[in-house]
């Protein structure tokens, strides 16, 4: 699993954010082969990586994958794009920046929807929601970010899903930074009978632990069906992509081929982890061993520990004068790599725990932020 450790590391970095992030020597050795855009290799590995990822969700027959050039963004505003039909009104979860970046595509895109705000800190609740959906009627459209790093948050989408499902409203999910760090099934974090969710956005660089250039949308086989004819962009028309590699199992326009055959063997190297389940008890343990050791140096979490993911977490400053340039520079020096904050009115810098590293990595961080220790 993990091919370094940071006193080994040979000048490379270790990635402690959301990503990219920190990536094994075989996920990276898989990019040097050069394949055919349209050659039968090509074909096999984009089939492969569709039936693998759809594999993690259960082989449902009722699901799809399409894979979409470009960051997870680009996914969830294809959904929105692809998905909410003229005279459709879309209801905007937000906590953070990735709920904003969905308004902002809705503005671009020219979607009627509006915004539910809640604060940085705190998930949003599945009663509010029930509330506001029965108090308007008009909305057809439910989207929600399940961990937003921005914070490290994580929202019930289960729960929230339950609730659209109620007012018989269509659900939309952005879970790239948590697919591959929760538990997928029927009762689980990530559950696609709840809503149902029609389209969940996900990323290659997040926890399956491949490197950036593609998206992934799975959808539900009925709800893409629906959005044929409705996109509001060419290259970001969902339906036409999947249409597409479903009839000569391409991508309409050139293929990311090494970031493809990278995630192929980011995928391999998953199942031999034991899959999901093991991969969120190795995210579970290094978030454990994160949180223990910075409270050990000073630092308290931003997040209150029941609503906090084993994604990313966000601290606070120990105090007025402390200098997060001077620990950033000093960190980056050893060859570790942490996050500023993204909150809008606290300071606060974020540290991830998901990527090719284990309590190994952990503790050296935590070595090294602790020669710079406050006071």
């Amino acid at each position: 699993m993990i091919d370094f450790v940071p006193e080994n590391r040979q000048g490379r970095r270790v990635l402690f954010t959301p990503g990219p992030l920190t990536t094994t020597r075989s996920v990276k050795q898989a990019m040097l082969d050069d394949i055919g855009s349209w050659d039968t290799d090509c074909i096999r590995l984009v089939a492969e990586i569709r039936s693998e990822v759809l594999k993690l969700c259960g082989a449902r027959s009722d699901l799809t994958c399409t894979l979409l050039q470009g960051s997870g963004s680009y996914a969830v505003e294809s959904i929105l794009g692809s998905s909410i039909p003229r005279g459709g009104k879309l209801l905007i979860l937000s906590n953070g920046a990735y709920g904003r970046r969905m308004k902002l595509s809705a503005e671009a895109l020219g979607l009627d929807h509006i915004v539910a705000e809640d604060p940085e800190d705190t998930p949003h609740d599945p009663a509010a929601l029930d509330r506001l959906l029965e108090r308007d009627p008009s909305i057809t459209h439910v989207a929600c970010v399940h961990c937003e790093t921005t914070s490290g948050v994580l929202n019930p989408l289960r729960e929230l899903g339950l609730v659209a499902q109620r007012h018989s409203r269509r659900f939309l999910a952005d879970a790239i930074s948590s697919f591959g760090a929760y538990p997928v099934g029927p009762g689980k974090a990530i559950d696609f009978d709840a809503g149902p969710i029609d389209h969940m956005a996900l990323s290659a660089n997040k926890c399956i632990e491949g490197v950036p250039g593609f998206a992934l949308v799975i959808s539900r086989r009925e709800a893409m069906e629906r959005c044929a004819g409705q996109a509001r962009s060419l290259c970001l028309d969902l339906h036409g992509q999947w249409s597409h590699m479903e009839k000569t199992g391409q991508f309409r326009y050139t293929p990311p081929t090494h970031v493809l055959l990278a995630f192929r063997q980011a995928l391999r190297e998953l199942e031999r982890e034991g899959g999901i389940p093991a991969r969120t008890r190795r995210y579970q343990e290094n978030h454990r061993v994160l949180v223990e050791g910075m409270k050990r140096l000073g630092y308290e979490p931003y997040v209150p520990p029941e609503h906090q993911s084993h994604i990313i977490t966000t601290f606070l400053y120990p105090s007025e004068d402390f200098d997060f340039t001077r620990l950033y520079n000093r960190l980056h020096t050893r060859g570790f790599i942490i996050y500023p904050g993204k909150l809008t009115s606290i300071k606060t810098f974020r540290i991830a725990n998901i990527g090719s590293i284990s309590r190994t990595e952990i503790e050296a961080l935590l070595r090294a932020i602790g020669e710079d220790r406050p006071g």
